[in-house]
C-alpha cells in the first residue's frame, strides 16, 4: 500500500468515526476559527463564560507569519493543536522518523510537540501501516524473562553479530550490535567478515569512545575466538569475558530482542529509501533505535545514556515545521523568535497527562484531561 493510499483508508476511517461537535478533532475552519475567538477572549474588557473556557483550553502564538493554536503554556512549555487535514502528515513523518516504532513510541513523541492526538488516532494509522503489519507478523515469540539490573553505564556490555551474508552490501555481510545493558544504547557497526581481528578492531574503537565494560559478554563465544579476547585483555588487564547462554539467559535475551528490532527497523528503512545498501542506513538505524522508547527502562536509550532526549538540529524544537523551511541562518532564527507573540496572561493550569483518551476528552467540560511532556518553547 503507498502512502496515498494508506491516507486514504486513514481518513475513511476518520470520516466514518463520529464525535461530539467540540470533540478532540480540529478542521481547519473551526481553527480559524478558535484563533479569532481566542484572541477576542483574551483582548475583552469584560469576559464571559466563553471567554474563560477558551483561555483556559487555548492559547495563540505567533510565528512565522502564522498564528497557531496552541494549549494554554505554563514553565514556557508548549503544544500545538493539529487539524484533521494535516493529522495524517503528522502521524506518518513521526512514524518514520522513529523507524516504524510502534504506539508506545510513537505516543512518547507526539507528546512532545502535539495535544490533540488520540491513542486511537495512533493505533488506526498503525493499523494501516503495511510495514508494520508485516513485522507483527513476523515477530517471535522467546521466552519472557526478568530483566538484568545493573547500577553503571559500562558495568556489562555484550556484543552479538546480525548475519547478513544472504544480502551483502558490497563487501558488508555482517552488523555488529554492542549494547550496555543499564541504558541499553547499541551501537551498529558494518562488518566485511566476522573474523577476530575485524571484531577486535570495532570493539576497540568504541572502547576508545565510550570506554570499555567491566564485564563484556559474547554468544558463547562463537563470534569472539581466542584472538580477540587476547588483543582486548592486552589493552585493558581488568577486562572479563562473560559468555551468555544464547536465547535463554536473560542478558544474551536483551541483545537478541534489540537485534529483532534493529532487522525490523532498516527493513523499513530499505524500503523507505528504496535501496539495498543497508550499511549506509546503520547510522540512521542506531539513531532511531536509541532515541525510542525503550518499555523495560521507560525511557529512550539517549535518554537513559545522556541525561537528555536526542535532537534533530531545529527540527526538535518547538517551531511549527512549516517555519523551519525559511530558515538558513541564525539570524533568520533570532528574527523568528523575535516575532514570536505569546499569551503573557496567567491562564489557571490544569492536569496533564501523556495522551488523551477519547473518552476521557470532553473540550466542553471542566474536567478536561491533557497532555504533559513537551518541549520549551524558546528553545531550540
Amino acid at each position: 500500500m503507498d502512502k496515498q493510499a494508506m491516507k486514504d483508508k486513514f481518513y475513511q476511517y476518520i470520516k466514518n468515526t463520529p464525535q461530539k461537535a467540540n470533540g478532540f478533532r480540529i478542521t481547519t475552519e473551526r481553527y480559524t476559527q478558535l484563533i479569532s475567538d481566542v484572541k477576542f477572549a483574551k483582548s475583552a474588557q469584560k469576559k464571559e463564560n466563553r471567554h474563560f473556557w477558551l483561555l483556559k483550553h487555548y492559547d495563540t502564538v505567533y510565528v512565522g507569519n502564522v498564528d497557531k493554536l496552541i494549549a494554554p503554556i505554563a514553565d514556557e512549555k508548549v503544544l500545538y493543536y493539529v487539524t484533521v487535514e494535516e493529522l495524517f502528515e503528522v502521524l506518518y513523518e513521526t512514524h518514520l522518523s522513529i523507524g516504524h516504532g510502534g504506539r508506545d513510541r510513537m505516543k512518547k513523541e507526539l507528546n512532545l510537540c502535539f495535544k490533540n492526538i488520540t491513542a486511537q488516532d495512533i493505533q488506526t494509522f498503525l493499523n494501516n501501516c503495511e510495514v508494520c503489519l508485516k513485522k507483527r507478523a513476523n515477530e517471535k515469540k522467546g521466552l519472557v524473562v526478568k530483566p538484568m539490573v545493573f547500577s553503571h553505564f559500562n558495568s556489562r556490555c555484550q556484543v552479538d553479530l546480525i548475519d547478513f551474508q544472504s544480502q551483502p552490501d558490497d563487501n558488508y555481510k555482517f552488523i555488529l550490535v554492542y549494547q550496555d545493558h543499564l541504558t541499553k544504547f547499541v551501537i551498529l557497526r558494518a562488518l566485511k567478515n566476522k573474523t577476530a581481528d575485524e571484531v577486535a578492531d570495532q570493539l576497540l574503537q568504541i572502547f576508545l569512545l565510550f570506554g570499555a565494560p567491566s564485564i563484556l559478554q559474547s554468544d558463547n563465544g562463537r563470534e569472539f575466538v581466542n584472538h580477540v579476547i587476547d588483543d582486548l585483555k592486552g589493552l585493558w588487564p581488568e577486562l572479563k569475558i562473560v559468555h551468555g547462554k544464547p536465547r535463554h539467559s536473560q542478558s544474551q535475551g536483551s541483545v537478541e530482542r534489540a537485534n529483532q528490532d534493529i532487522e525490523n527497523i532498516l527493513t523499513a528503512w530499505m524500503q523507505h529509501n528504496q535501496t539495498s545498501n543497508w550499511s549506509r542506513g546503520l547510522g540512521y538505524v542506531q539513531f532511531m533505535k536509541n532515541r525510542a522508547l525503550h518499555a523495560g527502562i521507560k525511557r529512550s536509550p539517549y535518554e537513559a545514556r545522556f541525561g537528555q532526549p536526542a535532537k534533530v538540529g531545529l527540527t526538535s524544537s518547538s517551531l511549527p515545521h512549516e517555519v523551519l523551511s525559511s530558515i538558513n541562518s541564525e539570524e533568520d532564527l533570532e528574527n523568528i523568535l523575535k516575532n514570536i507573540n505569546c499569551n503573557e496572561e496567567s491562564v489557571q493550569e490544569i492536569p496533564r497527562v501523556e495522551v488523551i483518551a477519547e473518552e476521557d476528552l470532553d473540550l466542553e467540560s471542566d474536567n478536561v484531561q491533557t497532555n504533559c511532556a513537551t518541549p520549551n518553547v524558546m528553545e531550540v
